[in-house]
């Protein structure tokens, strides 16, 4: 019998899967994935290492389609507004896979390249040493956050009863669910922002 003239697993074949059953559940396996796909365990292998390799190649997937315009002559305020948007709309589409991100290295250059564009900003704005990675984790994890909350229920929180009369006035103001989102977004980066230059 003659081989097939196409190849039954490519790359990028393997990330859109993989993407898929995490939005779906949360999760992935190899064995998830190779019956998804329609191919042994083992012939996943020729293509990656393993589990590791395919979480990195979803994470470069997902910055690379949110890619932001070239940062030169941006002030570093502006650059980290540029860099923590992209980086948020980037796991906003896919939120389940953030959790599966913070469990692992980051090791692809790609995305390294993110982050390098984070400590040149912090550096250019006068920040040195470990307030560099102090920065950047504080901004990791609120880009981590913003983008599950754009994916939680419309209804977050739901007061009964007279009990929480601040909780219940201050939801009164909210907005509808996309737009509180953004709105808390919007607030939590200034709020970051003028962190970072009070702490100048």
């Amino acid at each position: 019998m003659g081989r097939p003239l196409a190849p039954l697993i490519s790359i990028d074949g393997l990330v859109t899967a993989s993407l898929e059953l995490v939005d779906e559940t949360g999760d992935f396996s190899l064995p998830k994935l190779a019956r998804r796909i329609g191919v042994s365990q083992s012939s996943i292998y020729n293509h990656v290492s393993g589990r590791e390799e395919i979480l990195e190649l979803m994470r470069r997937r997902i910055i690379s389609e949110t890619p932001y315009p070239a940062l030169q002559g941006l002030s570093w305020e502006d650059t980290l507004r540029v860099v923590i948007r992209a980086y948020r709309d980037a796991f906003a589409r896919h939120p389940r896979l953030a959790p599966l991100m913070v469990l692992q290295t980051v090791q692809d250059a790609k995305v390294i390249g993110l982050y390098e564009d984070l400590a040149l900003a912090l550096e250019g704005a006068g920040f040195e040493g470990k307030d560099v990675v102090s920065a950047i984790t504080t901004i990791d994890s609120f880009a981590l956050g913003a983008a599950l909350d754009l994916a939680a229920p419309d209804v977050v929180w739901a007061p009964s009863g007279e009990g929480f009369p601040a909780l219940t006035r201050a939801l009164e103001h909210a907005g509808p669910p996309r737009q509180r989102g953004e709105d808390a977004f919007n607030f939590g980066l200034e709020v970051i922002i003028a962190g970072l230059r009070a702490r100048l």
